[in-house]
């Protein structure tokens, strides 16, 4: 057996394991949005937004009209957030919903030329629909980094935002700021960053999918 196929039913374990708990996390979020938590429901919109968006860029939609489809999609969340039984369907309720509001669009604004254009956007969308799973994955990604960085001690969040800021700020800024001395900043750092690799959000996601999850860790490495 190779080193390659030893792995393979680990890393398919971890994946399942990574949806079952995302999975439990939409249903929480789902079932506390129902019952009128306005915070769950930002939760939920801070996730999947970024699927929206992406939808909406396939048909070529300016900032004004993708903002105009994000808001109809969520008004149309609420009025049937109570038939979504399974937290799995969640993404893909809201992938339809958005390209139905994007083809609805599209044809109220281009008049004679509507068939035509509307052709065009559904073949751009269909051609690029596994990039709406690649925006799922970084929507998912973007919505478990917070949670483990949520988690940290406030001295903790500036520190590791200040590492991350661009253009990066320099050690010394960074100590007189906190008030840490240079010489901590390193070993603090990587108590953070350890302590978000070790966070439930995160470790659920490392081995489900790749993307930028590792890179954005290391950036503040």
């Amino acid at each position: 057996m190779t080193t390659r196929t030893a792995r393979a039913p680990r890393a398919a374990a971890q994946k399942d394991a990574g949806r079952a708990f995302d999975d439990s996390v939409v249903a929480g979020l789902v079932a506390r949005a129902r019952s009128g938590d306005a915070r769950a429901w930002d939760e939920l919109v801070e996730r999947y937004a970024p699927l929206i968006w992406s939808i909406c860029r396939t048909y070529r939609l300016g900032r004004a009209d993708a903002d105009d489809v994000g808001q109809a999609v969520w008004l149309r969340l609420v009025d049937h957030l109570d038939q979504i039984r399974e937290p799995a369907a969640l993404p893909g309720w809201l992938a339809t919903t958005t390209r139905r509001e994007c083809g609805r669009l599209v044809r109220a604004a281009r008049g004679p030329h509507t068939a035509l254009y509307s052709l065009d956007a559904e073949t751009i969308a269909d051609e690029q629909a596994g990039t709406a799973e690649q925006d799922l994955f970084a929507a998912e990604r973007h919505a478990a980094l917070r949670q483990a960085f949520a988690d940290l001690p406030p001295d903790g969040q500036q520190l590791i935002a200040m590492l991350l800021a661009d253009p990066p700020v320099p050690y010394a800024q960074i100590s007189a700021r906190l008030g840490i001395p240079i010489g901590s900043i390193g070993p603090t750092r990587r108590r953070c960053l350890d302590k978000m690799r070790r966070h439930p959000a995160i470790a659920a996601l490392t081995g489900a999918s790749p993307g930028p999850l590792r890179p954005v860790l290391a950036a503040a490495s």
